[in-house]
C-alpha cells in the first residue's frame, strides 16, 4: 500500500530519536556508563594493611581481584616500615566486601612482588608483576596459592632488539585468540604495548607509547595501566595517573580503544580522585563494580538506573 512521504519521514525521525535516546541513556561520549559512573560503598575501605607488627602492616599498589566459582580472590602486596621487600598475600571473599586473609600468608616470599595482574589460561594462573627496580616478571600457579617464578619479561623493540635499560613496570596483560598483549610503563612516563605468542619474548607493536601523559592536568606527570577489559567490541583501559610532579597523589582514570593502540581518554576523568588509585573492574555476576587498590581496597558500585 502506498504511504505518503511525510509518514515515512516521520517514522524514520522517530526511529532515529529512539536510537539516540537509548545511546544517550547508556553511553557518554562513546563510553558505556556502566563502566565509568560509580558510587562509593558506604563502608569503605574494605581491606588494608594490618597496622600491626606483621609482614603486611601496610599494603600498596596494585592489588588484583578476580571472581571465580562465585568467590572473589584478592592478591595484594604487603610490607613493613623497616623492610623494603614486598611480599605477596592472598585473601578471599564470598561477596567481595568482607575479606579473609589466607592462613599461611605470605603465599610467595621468594622475591619482590607488587603491582600484579592475574590472567587465567588453560587452567594456569599467570601473574605479571613488578620486582625490585620496577622490573616486570612472571609467576605461574595452578591453585592461586602456590606460585613459581618464571623470570623477568624479555621485551624487545619492534626491530627485535632489546628495549633500553631502565624500569619497565606495572605490567597489564590480556589474552585474545592465542596472542598475549602486554601494556607496561617506563618510569610512569607513558604506556607501551607489546605482544607475545609464548609469554617468553614480547615485541613492541610500536616503539612510542600508545598512551601518553597529558595534556590534561590530571595525568600530566604520570600514567600506568592497571587493567584492560573488552566490552561491546571496545577495549576499556583503567589507568592510574598523577597531576603532581612529586606523585604525592594519584587518581583512577579510563580510556577506550578499538585496537589497543589508539586511545581516547574519558572527558570526565578522573572517575575516582583523592589518592584512590590502581582501579580495576570486576563483574559480580550482574554488573561491573570498580575496586581501587591503593593505598587500601575500596569498592564503587554502578550508579542507579544503569
Amino acid at each position: 500500500m502506498y504511504k505518503p512521504a511525510f509518514l515515512i519521514l516521520s517514522a524514520i525521525t522517530i526511529l532515529q530519536y529512539s536510537v539516540a535516546q537509548r545511546v544517550s541513556k547508556y553511553t557518554i561520549d562513546g563510553f558505556a556508563k556502566a563502566l565509568v559512573e560509580f558510587t562509593p560503598y558506604k563502608n569503605n575501605p574494605l581491606f588494608g594493611g594490618t597496622g600491626a607488627d606483621t609482614w603486611d602492616k601496610n599494603i600498596r599498589e596494585r592489588g588484583y581481584i578476580i571472581r571465580e566459582d562465585n568467590r572473589y580472590h584478592l592478591w595484594y602486596t604487603g610490607y613493613t616500615d623497616t623492610s623494603d621487600i614486598k611480599h605477596l598475600g592472598y585473601a578471599t571473599s564470598g561477596d567481595g566486601l568482607a575479606w579473609t586473609r589466607y592462613k599461611d600468608n605470605p603465599v610467595y616470599s621468594g622475591g619482590w612482588v607488587e603491582d600484579m595482574c592475574v590472567v587465567k589460561s588453560a587452567g594456569v594462573y599467570y601473574m605479571f608483576a613488578e620486582g625490585r627496580g620496577d622490573t616486570a616478571h612472571m609467576l605461574t600457579s595452578t591453585d592461586r596459592i602456590h606460585w613459581t617464578e618464571q623470570g623477568n619479561l624479555d621485551i624487545r623493540r619492534k626491530d627485535g632488539t632489546s628495549i633500553s635499560k631502565g624500569p619497565f613496570g606495572t605490567p597489564c596483560v590480556l589474552k585474545e585468540n592465542n596472542l598475549w598483549y602486554l601494556l607496561y610503563e617506563r618510569d610512569d612516563l607513558g604506556i607501551w604495548l607489546a605482544t607475545s605468542t609464548d609469554c617468553k619474548v614480547w615485541t613492541n607493536v610500536q616503539d612510542e607509547p600508545v598512551l601518553k601523559m597529558g595534556p590534561e592536568t590530571y595525568d600530566q606527570y604520570a600514567v600506568a595501566m592497571n587493567q584492560v577489559i573488552k566490552y561491546d567490541g571496545l577495549y576499556y583501559g583503567y589507568y592510574h595517573a598523577s597531576a603532581f610532579k612529586d606523585w604525592h597523589e594519584w587518581s583512577t582514570n579510563v580510556a577506550v580503544s578499538k585496537d589497543l593502540v589508539h586511545w581516547k581518554k574519558y572527558a570526565k576523568n578522573p572517575i575516582v580522585s583523592n589518592d584512590k588509585s590502581s582501579g580495576i573492574i570486576v563483574n559480580d555476576g550482574k554488573a561491573y563494580r570498580l575496586y581501587t587498590m591503593h593505598p587500601e581496597v575500596n569498592v564503587y558500585f554502578p550508579r542507579s538506573g544503569q
